[in-house]
This record gives C-alpha cells, structure tokens and sequence, in this order.
C-alpha cells in the first residue's frame, strides 16, 4: 500500500501537465489562462471539469478516503500541497471527498481551494503573509510566507490595482495578478476611498452568509434575494482614519459590517463561506460578466459588528520614534505601520488575553515590501484591502 499511495502522489504531481488536455474544454481553458499569473492555490486543473475516465476514477470508497486523507496530511505546504487540489480535479468522487477532508483555515491554518482567501484565519497562530508594492504599475501583490522568496509567483495569492478617479482611489482586488476588470471571473472584491483618503469601504464579489444578504439594504429597483451574487459588491467594513491635525502616529477604526462581536466571544463564529457564488469549473471563460454598473449591497447583521481599533504605540525617549512590538516581523520604521485588535468595551464579558490578541498587524520591511499576518476572524481577503488602505494618500492624516 506504501508503493501505491507514493506512485498515486507522482501521479498526481504529473497531472498538472495532462488533466487539462484531456477533454476539449479543458484545452481551451487552459490556454485562456496559461498566460497569467494567477494565485498559487488555483492552478489551472481545478477549473477544468471533473473527469470521470482514468484509472483512479472507480477506487472503493474507503479505499479512496484514506488515499486523500494521508495526500492531505502528508502534503502541507505549497507548492507541495497542489497535490491535494489536483485530488479534487481528479473525478466528481474525488472532488466530493477531498472537500469533505480538507478543512478550513480556522481549524488547520492552512490555505488550499481559493474560497479558503474569504474564510476566517486562524485563531491561536497568524498566517504569515508579505506584500510586493509596484510602484510604477500601482500593483500590489499579496504572497505565502513568512519572508520573500525568489520565486514569488510560486506563493501569489491576491493582488490589486489602484485606480484613480476624479473624486476616490479605487483599489481591484483579483485572483490574477494582471486581470483587474470585475467582469472577470478572477475578480474577488474591491476597496473605495473618499476624496481625502480618511474612509474607505471594502466591497466583497459575495456576501458572507445567506442571512447578512437578506437582512442587506439595497437600492429601491433591486431585491436583494434576487440579484445574482456575481454581478453585485457587498459592502462588507468600512476604514476610518482619524483626522491628525497635531503630528502623532494614526488611529485606525474598523467596522467590520459582515462579522458579528460575537464571533470573537466564548462559543462565538464568523461567517464562514464554503464556496464562491459560482464555482470556477462552472463558470463561463467566453461570456463575462456583465460589465453595467454593480449594485453595492450593504450588509447588515443582527447582532452589532466588530469593531478593530489600531494598538496605540509607545513613545520610546531614547529612539525618539513612536514604537510597536512586531516580535521581528517589522524591521523599518513607517507611517504606515499598524495593529489592529478588537475594541471591546469593559461591559463585555471577553477575557484579557482575548482582547490583547493582535487580530492584523502590518509593516515595512523593505522599500517595496511589507508583511502582513492575520488570525481570526479576518479572512486573507478583508485582511489584503485593510493594509491597502496604508498606500492611499491621505491629505488629511499626514
């Protein structure tokens, strides 16, 4: 069986040149994608259709869960852990199975399929991530990884394109690191910035849950039942940067409209999502989505949404600069530095050790570079268009 389970894992390995050639479908979307550069936990063979044919396809149940679950547990990091999503490109049957056995970021801290960006973080250990600024294209990258690698594009998992228009920044968050129309299929979300830059939006391509949705306001033509989640922008937190009149470092205020306070409370949860409104495989490569103006949806929940609120730092006489404890995660002292924890007023019945946990913290750690680690309960996604935030001018908070 040990022979076995390590040729089935070469096998796999192997697939990512050949499942895709397979039927004519999966030939052209191939070639639709292979000059992109797309995030790391979608390689092209999870968009393709599910092959029934092969010798794999009819393996006994049991026999079947143990292959995948001893591929998920062996398989941990990337690029090694492609295996596992390859396991779901396979057959319908792998597919059903490798779902069921891959867990959530929450539970095992881990990123595999690409809905894995919109789910909640860890809760004890952060995901460790950095950020690639590009200057001269206002492309920002997001990546896997404790530090930069020569080979990033191995690691990519969001990037965006700021946008200037006459009266906001706009910042198009993609699964494509040079696709930013939202009548892609990569697009993922969006961040907005008033005139000034001191309050931004975060727009995500779906709603949180089936019952934020429906409590959602939204224009008087629209219903928010019946508008198809892929051709709408869910409103999901809002940033606000107070105004710094006197020179000090910033105050961040977060209202994180699709995630409840009780999330962070004993016995709480957020809003987990399972998978996209529509599935890549299914999903059409020739007909976009439509390109008229997206209706914004505002989310509302009936418990009172989180709150984040940035650490205060500490005025250090000897440095003469303001100081964080990024426990070496930041190296460069900047403006744009930040941590974010829950704010959480005395009358709530949450532990201290919870309200001190560092939910975001971001930072410099080279002229173009900057880390970014998350927990619980952001998501990859809203923890990405928070620090993007940092890189809009803000006329009033300098």
């Amino acid at each position: 069986m040990e022979m076995s389970f390590k040729k089935i894992v070469r096998e796999l390995r192997e697939m990512k040149d050949g499942i895709g050639n397979i039927s004519r479908r999966g030939a052209e979307r191939k070639q639709h994608w292979s000059n992109r550069t797309r995030s790391h936990i979608v390689p092209y063979v999870a968009l393709s259709d599910p092959i029934e044919q092969g010798q794999w396809a009819n393996l006994p149940p049991k026999v079947l869960l143990d292959i995948i679950r001893r591929v998920e547990e062996s398989e941990v990091s990337w690029p090694a852990r492609s295996v596992v999503v390859f396991c779901a490109s396979v057959c319908r049957s792998w597919r059903k199975i490798t779902k069921e056995i891959v867990k959530t970021p929450e539970e095992c801290g881990r990123l595999t399929f690409p809905i894995s960006l919109k789910q909640p973080g860890p809760r004890e250990s952060p995901i460790q991530c950095f950020i690639k600024r590009d200057k001269a294209n206002s492309v920002y990258r997001l990546y896997l990884g404790m530090i930069p690698s020569e080979n990033e594009r191995d690691k990519l998992l969001l990037a965006a394109k700021k946008i200037r228009r006459a009266t906001s920044t706009d910042f198009v968050i993609s699964l494509a690191a040079d696709d930013f129309s939202q009548s892609s299929n990569t697009y993922v979300g969006k961040l907005r910035s008033n005139f000034v830059g001191t309050k931004f939006s975060i727009y995500d391509s779906q709603p949180s849950s089936e019952t934020a949705i429906e409590q959602g306001r939204v224009g008087q033509s629209f219903q928010a039942k019946k508008i198809s989640p892929g051709a709408c922008n869910y409103r999901v937190a809002t940033i606000s940067y107070e105004l710094n009149i006197v020179r000090r470092p910033r105050r961040i205020h977060c209202a994180m409209h699709s995630i409840p306070f009780s999330s962070i409370q004993e016995g709480g949860n957020a809003p987990t999502p399972t998978s996209f409104p529509q599935s890549f495989d299914e999903k059409s490569f020739s007909t976009p989505l439509s390109k008229t103006k997206e209706p914004a949806i505002d989310i509302s929940l009936s418990d009172s949404p989180l709150l984040l609120k940035n650490k205060a730092p500490r005025w250090h006489k000897q440095l003469q600069y303001w100081c964080l404890n990024f426990k070496g995660r930041v190296t460069v002292a900047s403006v744009k530095n930040f941590q974010l924890l829950a704010a959480v007023d005395p009358s709530h019945n949450i532990p201290v050790a919870e309200q001190e946990k560092t939910i975001l913290q971001f930072g410099r750690i080279g002229n173009d570079w900057f880390t970014m680690d998350y927990r619980y309960p952001l998501s990859a996604f809203q923890a990405f268009a928070i620090c993007l935030t940092s890189f809009d001018s803000k006329r009033a908070c300098e």
